[in-house]
Order: structure tokens, then sequence, then C-alpha cells
């Protein structure tokens, strides 16, 4: 691998029921794992969601009802991959915005803290994005020459995104082949606090409400006059990392008093 590594580098895809962080369920996970001396360890997965996979979520990624009905669910496994991540930076493909969303999620509801607030999260679609504005298949294409066979099979959709990454540090010279910088330049939004983007920071580093009523507000502010608000919160259908960060947001201002 070409870029360096201080510690382990995991590319992970997840296929689901569904884009709705808070209310779908993960049905396919893979992740290879890269060693700073090179070695490599795979760990593909299917899982039962608990909840039917609609059918035209299946026709997409081929997975359907009966082909993960005997299979673990995430509690199940969570611990096993968790285990799995351990220390290793994170990235994937659209990974900020859904995957690795989507695996916190469900590490919380197996009462699990996923850790991922301290890890390097690397997406290769926001670096494509920014360079040349394409899919992963179009990415796949441009930067390797290649076409992907199994297009939504995790594990090939996984390993594709970590040549193209591989791929993208070799044609630029301006991308630093090293994971706090592609970090860095691979996030969408530098200012958000949450993985959905509803709190981020102004020039002050302050946090403010990025929706509703309340947008562009310091949640501090917000908070002060309106405590019901932080109650509608909790009761709302939001993430369950959104609903951590306003909790921190709240439990900080309490404590100043």
């Amino acid at each position: 691998m070409n870029i360096k590594l201080d510690q382990p580098f995991l590319v992970l895809d997840i296929e689901a029921t569904g884009d709705q962080i808070n209310k779908d369920r993960i049905v396919e996970i893979a992740m290879i794992k890269t060693f700073p001396d090179g070695k490599e360890e795979v760990y593909d997965r299917r899982i039962n969601p608990e909840i039917p996979i609609p059918l035209n979520i299946s026709e997409i990624h081929g997975i359907y009802d009966l082909d993960i009905k005997d299979c673990p669910t995430f509690k199940d496994v969570s611990a096993e991959i968790k285990s799995f991540i351990g220390d290793s930076n994170l990235c994937g493909f659209n990974s900020n915005k859904f995957d690795i969303p989507m695996l916190e999620e469900e590490f919380l509801r197996a009462g699990l803290e996923s850790g991922f607030e301290n890890k390097k999260l690397v997406d290769v679609q926001n670096i494509f994005h920014k360079m040349e504005k394409r899919t992963l298949g179009a990415a796949y294409k441009f930067y390797c020459g290649k076409e992907i066979e199994n297009a939504h099979s995790a594990i090939d959709d996984a390993r594709a995104t970590l040549e193209v990454l591989k791929a993208q540090t070799k044609k630029y010279n301006e991308l630093e082949s090293n994971v706090p910088f592609l970090s860095d330049f691979s996030k969408a939004n530098k200012a958000s606090v949450d993985y959905a983007g509803r709190i981020i920071l102004n020039k002050e580093n302050e946090a403010l409400i990025n929706f509703g009523k309340h947008k562009g507000k310091l949640v501090t502010t917000v908070f002060e006059k309106e405590p019901g608000y932080y109650s509608w919160i909790l009761r709302g259908d939001f993430s369950q990392n959104t609903k951590m960060c306003f909790t921190k947001i709240w439990k900080e201002i309490k404590k100043e008093k």
C-alpha cells in the first residue's frame, strides 16, 4: 500500500435495508484491514436486520429476506465487528455520510460505544467528488481502468474503494499519502459536529443548530431560552449520534450552572 500508515487502516462497505440511518439496518458488512507492514485481513458477513428488506432495495444489492433469515443479528456479532475494527482508522466510499453513521447507530442499539470520534475517517467519494465528480463505478473505471464485476456486493465495493484510493494518491500530487491528511481532505463539511450535519461549528468554534426554526442559532442559547427543545430532540426522529451530540452540549450547560 502506498499510503503511509502508523496504525491499521480499514476500508469498509455496508449494504442495508435502506438509507435512513435511524430506521434502516445493516444486511451485509465487509472490511479490509491493512496493517503498517502491508499485511491484510478481511471480514465479510451477512446480517439478519430483523426487519424486512424492501424489494426495490434487494434488487439493488441482491440480498433478499430468505438470504439472511438464518444469519446472526448485528447484536450477535457486534463485539466481533468492534474487535476486528480495533484501533484502525476508517475509510469508505460515501462512508462519512452513510457507512460510518449506520455502523455507529447499530453499535449504539447493541449497547456498545463505537469510539469513532477518536479515529481518522477517510471518505473516498468526497475526494473523488472534489477532484472528478463521479460515482464509485466511474471512479473505478477512471482511476483503475476496470469495471466492478459485482457492483453492490459489499466485499467487491470495498475492494474497489481501496484500489481507487491507492490510485488517487498516485494521480494527485497535492494528496499527501497519509491518513490524517486524507481524513481532513475528504470531509464534506469540516464544521459538522454530528454525522448528519444537524449541528455545525461557526468560526468561533461554537455549536450552531443547522436545521428547522432555530437554524443558525447557538445550541446553548436555544437550550437556555427553550429547555423543552432538548426534550423534543430526544423524542424526535433523529439518529442516536445526533441525540448524543445534543446531549453532550446539554450536560455541559448544566455542569456550568
